[in-house]
């Protein structure tokens, strides 16, 4: 593996501090990482490198260290280093490029360079620039890599600027839009279990898939993000980006191979096949909402309007649920159910494919309460696992029927240990693996789709903002947006294998 200087823009924040310095940390414990390697954090906060060291890894509350590792430890920690500078201002990056010199030369880098933006979004436009005033983004001397994470623009018009902008000093191949969803397992397994099982694959279209459903749910309210998120909402936090890239994992064609190019390629396809949706589409197939307040376990919790920094009279939704089509010949007419909130009875993102009902229902009693469809339902998180819900006869005279379940835990796989998201995803930007970063073209495409939907609401003040007291499954209309007499939504709690028949709280 090349050796690689890690170089952390917004090394102060609280992203370096809780997910990416713990997160190299375990690759160096678990031999992951070139024996040759350095992390540079750069902010504007004024640190010595003992500093640094002490703040994101000696006392850090997101590190757990084995006081029988000392040495391991002081190693690690030698290799942290920082530089304060304007991030803002060109000429300081002047500092960037000796202080990455002087690394370079004392670890045997060969210009090998990865350029985190662990910053405000603002910054995604200035810091390629500057770095590249500077010549910190050619690959004469080594590689270099520019890792950017979400949002990624905040509008389709705001995303392509930013890619255009970007691209004049960085080429696409050295682009990486960081998509943590992407790097969990289960998400990953999603491929595998649709193209390495010949059960699967045959099934995985129009003539035996009734609907899709993707459920996100987080348990926790706003707290004090309502500053930030009154600016974003549910359909831009989570929708555009995480859920898009869960949908195209879900529904894209097979790719000609297991290489980047070729997956992204396919994901890409299918995000442009998304039937677009019109202002009436809008207001017949977009629900959302705001959790209103309500008190779980004797608790009083506070509505969204309450939260610090959010607006008395916010529209803005804190639940999305959505219903669309994908035009091509796999998926024609096969509606895709996806709803995603806060303030939910659990934490829990999970697909449901619903396969239609058998042809001819033998066994079907107006008394008995059985469902003739079958659901395979993959859970992403947590209690990561696949279950598979059918039809058994109960022991006893007659042909009653009850829906069993069949489960895996991904768990059960291996006793090893399994590299978090934030592991997975830098690791494959050491390796030049793309394959889990999503692609210009593909982020200006889920934009695409989701632009009609933000210029409705905008436009249309008619447009209504349902409430659901938080804890509960969203706005009482939400199960309308299923049309079907004997399927609704899987409600599901923490562990994979319960039901919804009940809301956990």
């Amino acid at each position: 593996m090349d050796p690689v200087i890690f170089t952390i823009f917004g090394a102060s924040g609280d992203l370096a501090k809780r997910k990416l310095i713990p997160a190299i940390f375990e690759l160096y414990k678990g031999n992951y990482l070139p024996e040759n390697f350095a992390v540079l954090g750069i902010s504007r906060s004024s640190y010595t490198n003992e500093a640094f060291q002490k703040k994101v890894f000696f006392e850090s509350e997101f590190i757990e260290l084995d006081q029988g590792e000392a040495e391991e430890n002081k190693e690690f920690a030698q290799r942290l280093s920082y530089l304060a500078i304007q991030t803002a201002e060109t000429a300081d990056y002047a500092k960037v490029k000796s202080t990455l010199a002087e690394l370079d030369n004392q670890y045997q880098i060969n210009g090998n360079y990865i350029y985190y933006l662990s910053t405000p979004p603002f910054l995604y436009e200035t810091i390629p620039a500057c770095l590249a005033a500077h010549g910190l983004n050619t690959e004469e001397d080594g590689w270099k890599r520019l890792v950017i994470e979400k949002p990624f623009g905040y509008d389709l018009e705001s995303a392509v600027a930013l890619n255009a902008k970007i691209r004049k000093d960085f080429d696409e191949d050295q682009i990486y839009r960081i998509d943590h969803y992407l790097g969990k397992e289960t998400v990953q397994n999603l491929l595998v279990t649709r193209f390495a099982n010949g059960i699967f694959e045959p099934l995985w279209n129009r003539n035996y898939i009734q609907h899709v459903q993707i459920t996100n749910a987080e348990n926790l309210t706003i707290g004090d993000r309502g500053g930030y998120y009154d600016k974003s909402g549910a359909l831009r936090d989570m929708f555009q980006n995480h859920l898009m890239q869960i949908i195209a994992h879900l529904a894209m064609e097979p790719p000609i191979a297991a290489d980047s190019k070729a997956i992204r390629d396919e994901k890409l396809k299918l995000l442009q096949s998304i039937r677009p949706l019109s202002e009436e589409d809008v207001k017949k197939q977009v629900i959302r909402g705001q959790y209103t307040k309500s008190t779980i376990d004797g608790k009083p919790v506070k509505g969204y309007r309450d939260e610090k920094g959010v607006p008395d009279e916010s529209r803005t939704e804190t639940f999305v649920a959505l219903k669309f089509f994908i035009d091509n010949w796999r998926w024609a007419d096969v509606p895709f159910y996806v709803r995603s909130g806060k303030g939910m009875p659990t934490k829990v993102t999970e697909a449901v494919i619903t396969f239609k009902d058998p042809p001819h229902s033998l066994f079907r009693k107006e008394e008995m309460v059985y469902n003739d469809n079958n659901q395979l339902i993959i859970r992403i998180q947590p209690d990561e696992g696949i279950l598979l819900k059918f039809g058994m006869k109960v022991p006893g005279s007659g042909f009653e029927v009850k829906d069993v379940g069949m489960d895996f835990h991904y768990s059960d796989l291996t006793n090893a240990h399994v590299p978090a998201a934030y592991e997975r995803l830098l690791l494959d930007v050491i390796k030049g693996d793309a394959t889990l970063y999503a692609r210009g073209d593909s982020v200006e495409e889920a934009w695409r789709f989701v632009a009609p939907i933000l210029k409705a609401w905008k436009d249309d003040p008619k447009i209504k903002v349902y409430g659901y007291p938080a804890g509960s499954w969203g706005p009482a209309v939400v199960p309308k947006l299923i049309e079907s007499d004997d399927v609704t939504w899987r409600n599901p709690c923490k562990e994979l294998t319960t039901d919804g028949s009940f809301v956990e709280l």
